[in-house]
């Protein structure tokens, strides 16, 4: 069910359905350093001239001498080889600390971070002193396996770990796979295939154009599956030396072999909610996003995921546990798009395409349109029905790209706002919304904002123990608050530091139907990153619909945080992937930084963070005030 709420109620309201949970990605992605992001866009002239407050000094804290590493835990493995942090806290800052030797700044609040060269042994040193007493610990870690040395000399040796393939397969015979190993510059590799005669490794070039000496040399050939399959090895070979790799097993299947699955559970309703997370690669990055339901050609299997063709020459990849077989003789469904029909509403636009059966589909935007690619599918639509003269839809065009698959293009007269694409009885339909009428005076006034305080579950710890989820919720409360007296109305995904599934939270911003989500953490690095030269405030975003929010936003938190830019970024996140309104992921402060987890625990600095994300979010609304100036954007007539 979708709950509505009054337009212009001044309220918070929390949404706690029990809803299955979508398939996850993690909600915190470490920033990486970008040229810092354009001006926003309609900036107030009184959000611009306001400086940015230095952060506020750390306190000082002398209490007892109490050692305490947050990070690395004991027994983690660090990813690094070189450098990397590590950070905890004293409980004064009159002690001193040695790390493996090593002077450590201690902060006045008695926290630490320190930039330390990955330790030989796999163990840190830690010598606290106050007072003339000294606590010592013994941290021991785990080390990244060395990389193995291929020498041109001595023993043979290879890097086992870039075998390939890395596992079981299963391909069409006449299909090209891989075959590459990693040995000495001075050996050769010689693929022993299960028929026909040995095939010789190509070494691939160095980037460097040079000999890579002891990290040996990629050495790689594609042969088809057909000469994979019952046995075949490869052999690294330098003079009278050998060694023998036997090869994963490798399943043929039959050129014109295609199994029909089904992703996911079959639906008799689908909200848009739950989706199956398809990529370009086994493991890669989500690109297609599914029906539940949906009948797909399987045409091969590789380390646990499945392959979709969606068309000829386009595949995706599934997680294979989100299939299951249909029965052998199964026929694929035949979809027809027949004529389609343009049908508004309040506050959408639905553009209606009956066919058979669920298709695979894409939905990309483009300027003013909206590009729905269809898979596997036969277009066929004589007539497009507008039901009334509603000017959101414009008016919609179509073209066969091949055999199975169509384009049809919704020109709109504005820019996205927001949309949803479903399956609903025989159609599948795609609900483009309108944009909320804005007051450009009070640009919050009757919206509903969602705010999402990032965690738990996870979530990142300063130095001092400040753990993130705390430090979100207290900054959404005051966010709410802010956003309440602009006259929105607040949708909490939580409200307490119980934890929420990740994949509940969006369900919830889309049941309230919200005009936007915002979804409220704090950074942390990967192993290996220096947080000296590598922290500040940056904003996540999926969809080109969420930019000009994202860009909003980070400008107003950069001005009022006063931290470095780290800019705006794409990433594939499960709090930015909706679609039903402009979502983003905000990254204000760094938990690990000393100083910023210190200004974390300030109402102050909350303040100033909730008030950025308000003044990006008035900011942007504002913008679409002025842009319907100068468009008329209809309604039902």
């Amino acid at each position: 069910m979708r709950l509505s709420l009054p337009a212009r109620t001044a309220r918070a309201v929390l949404v706690n359905p029990a809803v299955a949970a979508l398939l996850l990605m993690p909600a915190c992605r470490t920033a990486t350093r970008v040229h810092p992001a354009a001006g926003a866009v309609g900036a107030a002239p009184e959000m611009v001239s306001r400086p940015a407050p230095a952060l506020p000094p750390i306190p000082a804290v002398d209490g007892p001498l109490r050692l305490r590493v947050v990070y690395p835990a004991r027994g983690a493995l660090i990813g690094a080889r070189d450098s990397t942090f590590i950070f905890g806290s004293l409980g004064s800052g009159r002690a001193t600390l040695r790390i493996n030797g090593e002077a450590v700044r201690v902060e006045p609040n008695g926290s630490f971070l320190a930039w330390l060269p990955v330790p030989r042994q796999p163990r840190y040193l830690l010598q606290a002193t106050l007072r003339g007493v000294t606590v010592a610990d013994t941290l021991a870690v785990r080390l990244l396996p060395p990389l193995p040395v291929l020498s041109d000399s001595g023993p043979l040796r290879v890097d086992e770990r870039s075998l390939m393939p890395s596992g079981p397969i299963s391909y069409p015979a006449s299909e090209l796979i891989r075959a590459a190993l990693r040995a000495p510059v001075n050996a050769r590799v010689v693929l022993v295939p299960s028929t026909g005669s040995p095939v010789p490794l190509v070494a691939a070039p160095s980037p460097t154009g040079r000999r890579e000496g002891t990290n040996g040399v990629l050495q790689a050939t594609e042969v088809a599956a057909s000469r994979l399959a019952g046995g075949a090895r490869l052999v690294a070979i330098r003079g009278a030396d050998s060694l023998n790799l036997p090869l994963p097993t490798v399943t043929v299947l039959g050129d014109d072999q295609r199994t029909l699955v089904r992703l996911g559970a079959a639906q008799v309703a689908d909200s848009g909610d739950r989706r199956i997370s398809a990529r370009p690669l086994p493991g890669g990055t989500y690109r297609w996003f599914f029906v539940p339901g949906t009948v797909a050609r399987q045409t091969a299997t590789d380390g646990g995921f499945v392959r979709l063709s969606l068309a000829p020459g386009l595949d995706a990849w599934v997680d294979g546990a989100d299939v299951s077989s249909l029965p052998a003789g199964s026929v694929a469904p035949q979809r027809v798009v027949g004529n389609l029909v343009v049908r508004p509403s309040n506050e959408w636009v639905d553009v209606i395409f009956p066919m058979a059966d669920v298709p695979l589909h894409q939905v990309d935007e483009d300027g003013n349109s909206i590009v729905l690619t269809l898979f596997d599918v036969t277009a066929n639509s004589d007539i497009i029905t507008h039901v009334a003269n509603d000017p959101l839809v414009d008016h919609v065009t179509w073209e066969p790209l091949d055999g199975r698959r169509a384009r049809y293009t919704l020109h709109l007269s504005q820019r996205p706002f927001g949309y949803l694409a479903f399956w609903r009885g025989n159609a599948f339909v795609l609900r483009v919304r309108r944009q909320p009428v804005v007051n450009p005076a009070a640009p919050l006034d009757g919206l509903r904002i969602a705010v999402d305080p990032g965690h738990p579950p996870i979530g990142s710890t300063g130095p001092t123990g400040l753990y993130e989820a705390e430090a979100t919720l207290a900054i959404s409360e005051l966010l709410r608050a802010e956003l309440v007296r602009r006259g929105a109305t607040v949708i909490m995904t939580r409200t307490t530091m119980d934890p929420v599934a990740l994949g509940d939270r969006p369900i919830m911003a889309r049941r309230a139907d919200a005009h936007a989500l915002v979804s409220v953490h704090l950074n942390a690095l990967p192993d290996g990153v220096n947080p000296f030269t590598a922290h500040g405030t940056g904003t996540y975003y999926f969809h080109p619909q969420a930019v000009p929010l994202a860009r909003a936003t980070q400008n107003a938190l950069v001005r009022r945080l006063g931290l470095p830019n780290l800019g705006l970024h794409y990433d594939n996140l499960a709090l930015v992937r909706p679609t039903w309104m402009p979502a983003i992921l905000a990254e204000g402060a760094f938990m690990m930084m000393p100083q910023q987890e210190a200004a974390l625990r300030t109402t102050a600095f909350q303040k100033a963070y909730a008030d950025g994300l308000a003044d990006g979010l008035e900011q942007y609304f504002r913008s679409l005030a002025v842009g319907a100036s100068t468009n008329d954007a209809g309604g039902v007539p």
